[in-house]
């Protein structure tokens, strides 16, 4: 990324992942958003049959169950197709390293690429009780115009609505939208010395975006 280019200028995959409830979960859907030159284009997922059944508990989260899972593709069978969707372009989601993770053990060499957090984001930007996915949609009127059948914790939904988040925030930010600069310091990879600690030059100004 380019320090000092406005945020549309670089090219992002907004990601959002789907596990089967172990305790380092296997990935059984997966959604890519491209963003492009500050445009949302169309999501891409997949279903995919874990190695280890669905938990109940995680059924209860996504509605997806292993009848649904039982002829979809192994994660090896569509990686190839997985990594041409990312590229090298930066990587976006909402608690990002969670989905770096189910990536990472999921893809076999791949090296995860520069990340943004929409969740670091949205914590320096607007003043809520909550920063989940599901307040920041509500508060940001984020889902609008979404196909039938789209709901939360669907990785295509989830997708989509991080990605109307991204641009939404890189857009607003200051007059004429964020630099890439000011998009990594906000919203990219924590530093435990320094997350908590007020940086008013990330952005002129730095300051809620006010609610339409």
């Amino acid at each position: 990324m380019s320090r000092d280019e406005g945020w549309a200028a670089a090219d992002y995959v907004v990601v959002d992942v789907e596990g089967n409830g172990a305790r380092l979960p296997h990935l059984v859907e997966l959604a890519l958003v491209p963003v492009r030159q500050g445009r949302i284009g169309t999501a891409r997922t997949w279903l995919v049959r874990p190695a280890d059944p669905i938990t109940w508990q995680a059924t209860r989260v996504h509605g997806i169950t292993n009848d649904d899972v039982a002829e979809a593709p192994p994660v090896r069978q569509i990686a190839a197709e997985v990594l041409e969707v990312l590229g090298d372009a930066v990587l976006v989601g909402h608690a990002v390293h969670v989905d770096v993770d189910v990536l990472s053990r999921s893809l076999p060499g791949w090296v995860g690429p520069v990340t943004i957090d929409t969740l670091r984001l949205a914590r320096r930007v607007f003043d809520l009780p909550s920063y989940s996915l599901s307040a920041l949609v509500e508060h940001r009127h984020l889902d609008g115009g979404l196909p039938e059948g789209s709901r939360p914790h669907r990785a295509g939904y989830d997708a989509t609505v991080t990605a109307r988040l991204f641009v939404d925030i890189a857009s607003n930010l200051s007059p004429g939208g964020a630099t890439q600069q000011a998009l990594m310091l906000a919203g990219g990879p924590a530093d435990p010395l320094r997350d908590d600690v007020a940086q008013p030059t990330l952005f002129d100004p730095l300051r809620p975006i006010t609610t339409p």
